[in-house]
């Protein structure tokens, strides 16, 4: 395998653009809370806790295609460890270097924020936030008899995904000493509806290699959890014109997120013909758009 090829394999691995959205989403959140971009020894707890968020999702990641290996071996054999591109063994070492290095990270912003008059205080928060994100993952991922294992329960393991990638944008504005900011509680929320949606219409997809787990597709049947994720997305453009109504985000620039609604509705279409994973595709860029728009907003 040549080296341009190993490194795409860990990039698959980590889910590296994912993850990446992860440190953009903290410098969101933290834009969010003060509205204007942070600086000084808050800029310096921004990156930290971007660093550490992309860390913690590309563990998180790895973590979920290491326990999923034989599963994926039928569901996506061409993934980096059922293909053998990356060994078992390396891909443990450093997941657990990344998760380790979240914490240096989450440690070094407490550092920084002691320095700061009450700023220790005030940015506690943050350690509620990841210790949550930690539990969280630990409960998904884990099969253990001390374990919720949520990975297995079908709704509750997606509310438990779409909470920790809610929380980043939380996790931006803890860093900035601004976690309850009526804006940035708009966002998760949003964040939270659209990613649960997604996670319903991904079981679906993932059916016939979901063996053990008891998703909401397998309880309820594959056309009523299309329908649930439909309602979820109905809830979700509320969620999004919510935030303009009672004056958190301007009216004039409600124009910003249009894109994304639009994109919402060509989900029907999708969900009604049963192409699960196009559903899924533009349910992530309706998110993406609804987010850059709201971006724009908060930069005007």
């Amino acid at each position: 395998m040549s080296v341009w090829s190993s490194v795409g394999s860990w990039f698959t691995l980590f889910r590296f653009g994912n993850s990446l959205t992860g440190l953009i989403g903290v410098i969101f959140g933290s834009l969010l809370a003060l509205d204007q971009i942070p600086k000084g020894d808050l800029a310096s707890i921004t990156i930290l806790h971007g660093l550490s968020v992309w860390a913690f999702m590309c563990s998180w990641n790895a973590l979920n295609d290491i326990l999923d290996v034989e599963i994926d071996k039928l569901n996506q054999p061409n993934r980096p460890l059922p293909s053998g591109d990356i060994s078992l063994n390396n891909a443990k070492i450093l997941t657990t270097i990344l998760m380790c290095f979240s914490l240096f990270c989450l440690v070094y912003a407490g550092f920084i924020s002691s320095s700061i008059e009450d700023g220790f205080e005030n940015w506690a928060p943050s350690i509620l936030i990841w210790l949550l994100a930690i539990f969280l993952l630990t409960n998904y991922e884990s099969s253990s008899n001390y374990s919720l294992k949520l990975k297995d329960r079908g709704l509750p393991g997606n509310l438990a995904i779409s909470l920790s990638i809610g929380m980043v944008i939380l996790f931006g504005a803890a860093g900035v000493f601004e976690p309850t900011e009526p804006r940035v509680l708009s966002l998760f929320f949003i964040g939270l509806s659209y990613n649960l949606a997604r996670e319903i219409v991904k079981d679906i997809e993932d059916m016939e290699g979901d063996e053990g787990r008891n998703t909401l597709a397998m309880r309820i049947g594959v056309e009523k959890a299309r329908l649930i994720a439909w309602l979820i997305l109905l809830l979700t453009m509320v969620s999004i014109l919510a935030p303009f109504a009672l004056e958190i985000f301007p009216a004039s620039h409600l124009l910003l997120i249009i894109p994304g609604l639009m994109t919402i509705f060509l989900v029907k279409r999708k969900l009604a013909y049963a192409e699960d994973r196009n559903a899924q595709k533009l349910i992530k860029k309706s998110l993406q758009l609804t987010l850059l728009g709201f971006i724009l907003s908060s930069l005007i």
